[in-house]
């Protein structure tokens, strides 16, 4: 596995050529407002991995998926000398073709959509009750996809706007596939104790097949919140990055790169709240995880 065989590199994700398919690496790299930070955080790309795994189990009846294997062995031969390195971080996946929309269902007033809400009464053009709190459970689940920026932010859109760049007919079935699914891992992971307030899909076709692709249900794509800590009315304690977030803005980065270094106190709390989610949400312990993958 060289240079030569990257396919794409994202902030997070490395894709690299695996014949017909793709090899999705996830590395231990952090991104915060858009910016890779330089400090990596230990087992991240596993816990994301791991996670995915998870739900792409656990979903497949509502939507195909692009996940062929985790195993390593059944990874092409080239990948073999890099065996250890990518156990338990790597999916072997089929190639799709990624529709630009970053599918995003909201559960809760947080994040941007708070932001949107105090200023204008709507998330995403859509207009909501008046009088609502910070982090409150909304009344139903709202779809508010954004644009997929290749660098720099991702941009709202309305429903409209998601039509007129892919069309009524899949606008509306994304929509269907994004509520539905976090509909499904809401109530899963309240049972364990865990609010999701908020997270964000991606779609592809693959031969014509709409499948669910990337990661699924991961602290980096969602906000988890303990459910025995919540109170509306004001941030929430997470499982996510928004740690990191919050120490970053205390320091007064002001979001452009390059990002400061992260001091050991925050990588250690960090990674461990990754695992914690990750415990948690599957009920099992992570180092049983990485055995399995051969990753301990």
């Amino acid at each position: 596995m060289t240079t030569a065989d990257l396919h794409a590199r994202g902030k997070v994700r490395d894709l690299f050529e695996a014949g017909d398919d793709l090899l999705m690496v996830a590395t231990d790299r952090i991104s915060a407002f858009d910016v890779v930070l330089p400090t990596p955080i230990p087992r991240k790309g596993q816990v994301l991995s791991g996670l995915s795994l998870y739900w792409f189990d656990r979903t497949s009846d509502l939507v195909p998926n692009h996940l062929i294997s985790v195993e390593v062995g059944e990874f092409p031969k080239d990948f073999a000398a890099r065996a250890e390195e990518l156990a338990g971080r790597a999916m072997l996946v089929r190639r799709a073709r990624v529709i630009p929309v970053e599918c995003v269902a909201r559960g809760y007033l947080t994040g941007s959509g708070w932001s949107e809400y105090r200023r204008a009464g709507s998330v995403c053009g859509i207009r909501l009750p008046s009088g609502l709190a910070e982090s409150e459970r909304l009344p139903r689940p709202i779809f508010t996809p954004t644009t997929k920026a290749q660098t720099g932010h991702d941009a709202p859109l309305t429903m409209d706007e998601t039509v007129a760049q892919v069309g009524r007919g899949l606008a509306e079935r994304l929509r269907e596939l994004t509520l539905s699914l976090y509909e499904f891992a809401a109530g899963h992971a309240l049972e364990r104790g865990i609010i999701l307030a908020d997270t964000k899909f991606e779609f592809g076709f693959s031969d014509g097949e709409l499948l669910l692709v990337d990661e699924v249900l991961t602290p980096d794509s969602s906000r988890f919140w303990p459910a025995e800590r919540y109170v509306a009315g004001r941030p929430q304690p997470s499982f996510d990055k928004q740690y990191v977030r919050d120490w970053l803005d205390e320091t007064g980065w002001n979001h452009e790169p390059p990002g400061p270094e992260l001091p050991a106190e925050v990588v250690e709390q960090t990674a461990g709240r990754y695992r914690e989610a990750y415990e948690r949400l599957t009920g099992d312990p992570f180092g049983e995880y990485l055995l399995r993958m051969g990753a301990a």
